[in-house]
């Protein structure tokens, strides 16, 4: 069966090379293992064109202390430290009861060394997944806990070895943390990756002026939502200048809830569009994106979502420098 059929056409496109039924992905640890929404009623895996599973290490993982969630103003924070079964569990016991009739499903890798993110990939490289996705944000144990995904260098070096282990497409997702995104992706396409997920979270901290305590119990978290979006629109933009002359596809991500959001991504470089604490917000939201992207084809006179992607126009004006931002 396609997994393309039901939705309007002119919402298909190709990423990297695989038939997405919609631009629309679904968010790596909003949806579980790409069963959890399932049991909202009326909600379809088929309506999005892929969905990202819960970040997956080498040994199970039981995650963070509570609290592990926050909402703060147009947001949300979360640290739950890559909760998960493991690796080979995920594919020994959770992809063979997922119906890859329905939509594409993405694995996301994550680990602390470079040796587990290739062990990672190998795992997943023998299983039905379509492609897999690149946690480079996590802490780097040999490295005092920096961030893979914070420095070019480590970033490539984790890339390399999970395009050792794998043939199947390379998502990384880039941390927004760093101080040259645009150069970590032209780092990571060097050493093999086929795509970009951008951004990932911003770190970010809740206290409780109370209790004079953070609220997180990992004291800082990740936060996502629509407080990021400008954030993200500029780096998904910054990333495309990279990535356009060689055709790499991105999945725009950071505060999409509405087909408006969801478009400015795609006019700003990104071939497809994640959508995650969205879905906290109405777990139906991926119909109306949908719905809602092809009323602006119409209206804009595009006859398929992919017309759109880097469609933007920039005003007259330089684009402005972080100095030149300044008041």
């Amino acid at each position: 069966m396609d997994a393309t059929a039901g939705l309007d056409e002119r919402l298909k496109v190709s990423f990297c090379g695989l038939p997405f039924a919609s631009p629309l992905v679904l968010l790596s640890g909003c949806v579980g293992f790409g069963e959890e929404y399932t049991r909202v009623h009326g909600f379809s895996n088929a309506d999005v064109g892929a969905i990202c599973l819960k970040g997956t290490t080498l040994a199970p993982r039981l995650g963070n202390p509570a609290h592990r969630v926050f909402e703060t103003p147009a947001g949300m924070l979360n640290a739950i430290g890559l909760q998960n079964p493991g690796a080979r569990t995920v594919v020994d016991d959770i992809l063979p009861a997922l119906d890859f009739t329905e939509t594409r499903f993405i694995a996301n890798v994550s680990g602390s060394t470079v040796e587990e993110y290739e062990e990672v990939t190998r795992i997943f490289d023998d299983s039905p997944i379509d492609a897999i996705e690149i946690n480079i944000s996590c802490p780097n144990v040999k490295e005092g806990g920096v961030a893979f995904g914070n420095s070019p260098d480590m970033s490539a070096r984790v890339v390399a070895a999970c395009r050792r282990a794998t043939k199947k497409p390379i998502i990384t997702k880039l941390s927004p943390n760093q101080t040259d995104i645009a150069e970590n992706a032209r780092r990571c396409l060097e050493a093999g990756s086929d795509a970009f997920a951008v951004i990932n979270t911003l770190m970010g901290m809740a206290i409780d002026s109370e209790r004079r305590r953070p609220v997180i119990g990992n004291n800082q978290g990740g936060l996502s939502g629509p407080a990021i979006k400008p954030i993200a629109l500029l780096k998904v933009w910054q990333v495309y200048q990279v990535c356009r002359a060689h055709g790499v596809p991105i999945i725009g991500q950071g505060g999409v809830v509405n087909a408006t959001d969801a478009i400015e991504f795609m006019l700003a470089g990104a071939s497809a569009v994640g959508v995650g604490t969205g879905l906290f917000y109405e777990p139906l939201v991926c119909r109306e994106i949908n719905d809602g992207i092809v009323d602006y084809l119409d209206r804009h006179g595009f006859r398929q979502v992919s017309e759109i992607v880097g469609a933007l126009e920039l005003n007259g004006a330089p684009v402005a420098t972080p100095a030149a931002s300044c008041r």
